[in-house]
């Protein structure tokens, strides 16, 4: 299914050029999406089962740290439907009409994905509950005395919604996805082989041993993987011959300072705050936005994630610790 972008008059043509690119670094297939093997197979079960059926899938809830390709799995899975894709966000839809308007101009099997699905209004909520479960909306016609209330048939479609705060959503609303699925981080092959497919995607040669080395400096992370690519490619065009070799790739990092395990200069100091402050002793996430400037829910959605994924950061009933670990790691054991 081809894809519709649209994309503002008043961009530049550098900026229209970077946003086409990064349509063209998402896959659209499940033969194409690298990684996530298990969820693949449980989605491929279940559309295989709809697709059988004529029926469009049940609702879906992808949840996990941002970069792994929630919204691009949203959008594999209505190309394998053969589906439109509505895409919309939490803090878009500010009122219930919004909500309103949105799905009674969806058509039969459409799929409506709604990123930050946990930043939906509560009142915006209670009206998708019924849309979701009896595919019927209710509105209300007039003020005051004269007020009445409209049922409205809905066209069987399917809600994708993506979260990196599945905690944050209300109890109601996650009973009402069919299928909850996290998504993991990468291994440091598939985030190579990523980085190989967008490189050779972009028209760019690397070697075998710059994409082994770039995958251990992305975090796991898909969408970091293929923004270290980007500018390194822009190093190589500018201080070589516009092959990704492993010296380009060491110097590019090395001017971006991203060390051998991924980590930046923010990172870093983050760490080395905690340890001279405090030493061993647990923090609390305040005290630490404190520390770095940064907010709260940035620490924890941002940063956290990797940290912890690589033992730099350990959770205790008082606080986060820096472990002996990470202090080897920034010097200051």
């Amino acid at each position: 299914m081809a894809i519709q972008r649209i994309i503002d008059t008043n961009m530049d043509e550098a900026d229209t050029d970077e946003q086409l690119i990064e349509v063209t670094l998402r896959p659209q297939s499940f033969d194409d999406y690298i990684g996530q093997e298990r969820l693949k197979k449980n989605l491929k079960l279940a559309i295989e089962a709809a697709k059988k059926r004529s029926e469009p899938i049940d609702h879906v809830l992808l949840y996990g740290p941002p970069g792994l390709g929630k919204t691009t799995m949203a959008s594999v899975i209505a190309n394998e439907m053969g589906a439109g894709l509505r895409v919309t966000a939490g803090p878009a839809i500010e009122r219930a009409g919004d909500l309103a308007s949105i799905l009674t101009n969806l058509q039969d099997g459409d799929i409506l994905f709604i990123d930050e699905i946990h930043r939906l209004s509560r009142t915006v909520e209670e009206v998708l509950y019924s849309a979701m479960e009896d595919f019927k909306l209710d509105i209300v016609i007039g003020k005051g005395p004269a007020a009445r209330s409209v049922r409205l048939d809905l066209p069987k479609f399917t809600v994708i919604g993506a979260t990196t705060r599945t905690g944050s959503l209300a109890a109601p609303l996650r009973d009402r996805f069919g299928h909850l699925y996290r998504l993991e981080f990468y291994t440091t092959d598939e985030i190579a082989q990523i980085i190989s497919r967008a490189a050779n995607i972009l028209s760019t040669q690397i070697h075998p041993e710059s994409a082994e080395t770039l995958s251990y400096r992305a975090r796991l992370t898909p969408r970091i993987a293929n923004r270290l690519l980007k500018r390194v490619r822009d190093y190589a065009d500018v201080n070589g011959d516009g092959i990704i070799d492993r010296t380009i790739t060491e110097q590019a990092l090395t001017m971006m300072e991203i060390d051998e395990m991924g980590l930046d200069p923010a990172d870093r100091a983050m760490l080395r705050s905690i340890v001279e402050n405090y030493g061993d002793n647990p923090v609390g996430l305040n005290t630490i936005a404190a520390l770095t400037g940064d907010e709260a829910s940035t620490i924890e959605d941002f940063y956290e994630p990797y940290l912890l994924q690589i033992g730099f950061i350990e959770r205790t009933p008082r606080g986060r610790r820096v472990t002996s670990k990470a202090r080897k790691h920034i010097g200051r054991e």
